[in-house]
Formats: structure tokens, sequence, C-alpha cells
């Protein structure tokens, strides 16, 4: 693996950064996007686009290597239909947003897109992604994959009545809905949805899928409608590198004095979910009248299917509030929303290192994108049965197989892979690990990390525990931390 140096740009201040000159500055030529090197134009392609238009457009201004060549089972045709649309030239560090056309506080201070975005060579016929996927388009293991997508998919279905169910029978007949019995239920159902939800995004955006993907946010945690983009685009092709944001979203709750963390973070979403992850919705479709849906979404039609789906969930996790409030049962509502965001947001970091810094001196060092993301996952468990963790783990079970095939519809398909994806994996030296349980393989890190650190004021300038937590400036990062909430900004 490595990233391209940037002579050019080194020194010079970035549009809108301290030390730039007054007055407008010219950013990226607005229809680049760059691929092995080259500069390609596909705003013609975006609305024609199999995978969704959402794919395209979003990635306009950045290299889009590592997603062509992984999120296809047959890029090679892909790179011949991107030459129609060539620009007849090398790229160049002005074609590259320098933060990826994303928020920069998602990234290191001095992250620079097109010097620090990783590279891998893809031409390799042997290497372990194209062994896997040849072994994936055998006929007999293409139905058998089909075949798990299917009842994945079903069972999805039948969680999500029983998602409906719990709460119906919990305000109509709580003696037959007890508490615990219903806060255990709701978390399990979430983060089962939430499975869903996760494959939902990596599934081509047409039809249903571009509404339905947002059953992503229904543990509380994410707005589908934004991190569809910082997840499938920048976590996945780029993982454990500078691009991938996954490493630093979850670490903002950090800037928090130790005791205040879960409080603090707990309300902090808890305005997301009242008023800021809706700011955030009206902000996406401002942003995409502006820029024209056509660049974003391919059309209004397409654009108007994602809003949709994530305003139906924004309305129906708020009308829960109100449903349990009015009945006389909040209590039970916020305990399962206390639980479910705590256990989903340790799950979510909990499939990478992101909290080791060592971990980047002991990556295998290679250019193989296959190897590199075995090398950088986990697989996880929470029972031991993979099928039943893909959902109690919210899609995590077969991880490596993810992020070595994200293209693949469901975990049930992921699950019917691994064999393929360890035999091929062991070709290239990389040892297969046992899964790691969530309780106590990766949970107590977490805790350590995540809970247990001083605050990152209190961390640089040394404080003990009485001034971490009484300063001045702890107690200002905890009240605008709780504002942002609110208002839409912050942890995700």
């Amino acid at each position: 693996m490595t990233t391209t140096d940037l002579p050019e740009t080194r020194g010079v201040p970035e549009p809108g950064g301290r030390g730039a000159p007054p007055g407008p500055r010219p950013g990226p030529p607005p229809d680049v996007w760059v691929y092995n090197g080259r500069a390609y134009d596909l705003s013609d392609w975006i609305a024609k686009h199999p995978g969704g238009a959402f794919f395209i457009g979003r990635t306009r201004n950045r290299d889009i290597t590592s997603i062509v060549r992984t999120y296809h089972p047959n890029p090679e045709a892909i790179e011949r239909m991107l030459e129609r649309y060539a620009l007849g030239r090398d790229a160049t560090p002005q074609d590259i947003h320098p933060k990826n056309n994303a928020p920069p506080f998602l990234f290191k201070e001095n992250f620079n897109s097109w010097r620090d975005t990783p590279k891998f060579r893809f031409d390799d016929r042997n290497d372990l992604l194209h062994r896997v996927r040849a072994r994936l388009r055998e006929p007999r293991t293409a139905a058998h994959i089909a075949r798990m997508d299917t009842v994945f998919n079903v069972l999805v279905a039948v969680m999500a009545l029983a998602y409906v169910a719990v709460q119906v029978l919990r305000l109509g007949m709580p003696a037959w809905m007890p508490l615990p019995i219903f806060v255990v239920a709701m978390v399990v159902l979430r983060s089962s949805l939430v499975a869903f939800g996760h494959y939902a995004i990596h599934r081509p955006q047409r039809g249903a899928t571009r509404a339905l993907d947002s059953a992503f946010d229904l543990n509380y945690v994410a707005l589908s409608l934004v991190v569809a983009d910082g997840h499938t685009l920048l976590h996945h092709p780029h993982t454990q590198s500078e691009v991938d944001i996954k490493k630093n979203v979850f670490t903002m709750m950090m800037r928090l004095p130790r005791l205040y963390r879960i409080p603090v973070h707990t309300v902090h979403k808890v305005g997301h979910l009242l008023t800021g992850m809706t700011i955030r919705v009206v902000d996406v479709i401002r942003i995409t009248r502006k820029v024209g849906a056509a660049n974003l979404y391919g059309s209004w039609r397409n654009a108007s299917a994602h809003f949709a789906g994530s305003i139906a969930v924004r309305v129906l996790l708020v009308a829960e509030l109100v449903a349990f409030t009015v009945f006389g049962d909040f209590w039970a509502w916020a305990l399962q929303f206390v639980i479910t965001l705590w256990v989903s947001t340790f799950l979510i970091v909990s499939s990478h290192d992101f909290e080791d810094d060592d971990d980047e001196e002991e990556a295998v060092d290679t250019d193989d994108w296959g190897v590199h993301q075995v090398d950088a996952a986990y697989d996880l468990k929470v029972v031991g049965n993979r099928y039943v963790d893909c959902f109690l783990s919210a899609g995590l079970s077969s991880h490596r197989v993810h992020h070595v095939v994200p293209y693949q519809r469901s975990g049930f398909a992921n699950i019917a892979t691994e064999d393929i994806v360890r035999e091929e994996a062991a070709k290239s030296g990389i040892e297969w690990l046992p899964a790691k349980s969530f309780v106590t393989d990766r949970l107590p890190a977490l805790c350590r990390t995540y809970l247990l650190m001083r605050s990152r004021e209190a961390e640089e300038r040394d404080w003990g525990v009485v001034r971490e937590h009484l300063s001045p400036a702890a107690l200002r990062t905890s009240a605008t931390y709780v504002v942002q909430g609110f208002a839409g900004l912050g942890s995700v």
C-alpha cells in the first residue's frame, strides 16, 4: 500500500483554510473523477449507473480506483466503459478535492486526499480479490449465495413485524411484555434491522432499496443519508487509512471529561433524535437543490426516494418516543434507548482496532487490497452461531468477507462465502484468526479507551481528575457538545 507524494500542494493553503488569501479561490474542476491516475468526466453516467446514481454523484473529485475495482464483480468491463468518458489526460492534484467533498472535521488536520488516499495494485489476476471473485462466479456457488440472500430478506421481514408487535404489546398489554423482556427484545430487533440497513447501503441503490437502507438508523447512532457515503465509499475501500473516517468519527466523545462522557453523549444523541438529524436531512435536501439533483442523485425522482426513507425513519423514531410518553411508559423507552445506543456504538467500532494506535505498525504492508482487508478487519461473535450473530452484531459476524467482497447483498451471503475467502487468504499467507468475542475480547478494550481515558484536553495538558472535570474549558466543551446534538452536529 502506498500513498501519492504531493509536492505541488505542500505549503499551499487549502480552500477556506487558515492562511488562505482573501477573495474566492478556484476549486477543483467541477466534473472530474480520477481512476488509475487518469481524469474522467462521468457526469453523463450518473443517471445511467446500474448501481444507482448516488455512488457516482457522490464521488465527484475523488480517486475512485479502489471503489470501481472492489464494488463490481467484473471491474474489467467497467474499466472499458469508463474509456468513453476519458478526458485524455493524466489526473492532477487540482482534480481532487482535498477533503473528498466531505466535512473537514472528519479527517486529520493536515489530511489531503491526493496525497493520503492509499494506492493498491489491482492488475494482478492472481491476487486475493481476483481469485475469490473467480470462485464466486461458479454457477453452483452463485446460486447458493442467491438463496442465502432470500433467506436473509425473509428473516428481516419477520423481524420488522416483530419490531412493531413488541412495542404495541408493551403499550397495550404491558403485563404480557415485562420491562426486561421488552428492553432485550428492542435492543436485539433494532440491531437486527440495522444489519439489514447495513447491507442495504451496499446494494445497488435502485427501487425500494433507496428508502429501505434508512433502516440503518434504527439504533439511534447514524443518519444513513449522510453516512452511506462515509461508510461505503470512504471506509470500505480505504480501511484503516487516513481516508477512513470511521477511525475518527466515534472519537469525538473523547473531548468530554470521562465521568461526563456517558451522560453527555447520551443527551447529545437525544438531541440528534429530536431535532439534530432532521436538521441534517433538511440540510442535505438544501444542498441537493443548490448543487442540482442531477449532479448528486441523477434526478429528483431518485433523490426523493432517499429523502422519503430518511424522513420516514426520523418520524418513526420520534413517534415511538411520543407514544411511550403519552402512554405513561417513558422510562421503558428511555432504558431501551440508552442500552441500544451504547451497545450499537461499541459494536460499530469493535470490528477494527481503531483504538490501538500501534496497529498501523503491526499491519501487513501489502499492495494486495484483499490481503489488506482481511488483515485490517475482525469477525465478531456474540453467542457463537454465525447466523444468529449476523443479526446480533448488526451484520458484522462475517466481517472480513464483507470487506473483501463489499458488494454482496446480505450477511448470510458472506457466511456462505467465508470458506472460499479463508482458503484463498491461506494461499496468500494470511492466517485466518478466530472470530473475536464482542463481550470478552472487544468490549473491555473499548470501554478502557472510550469511557475511561482522560479527555483530549486533559491528556494534552496532563490535568488531574478534578481539573479535567471542573475547569471552565471542560464545562464549556460539555455544554457545547450537548447543543451540537440538537443542532445536528458532532458524533456522526
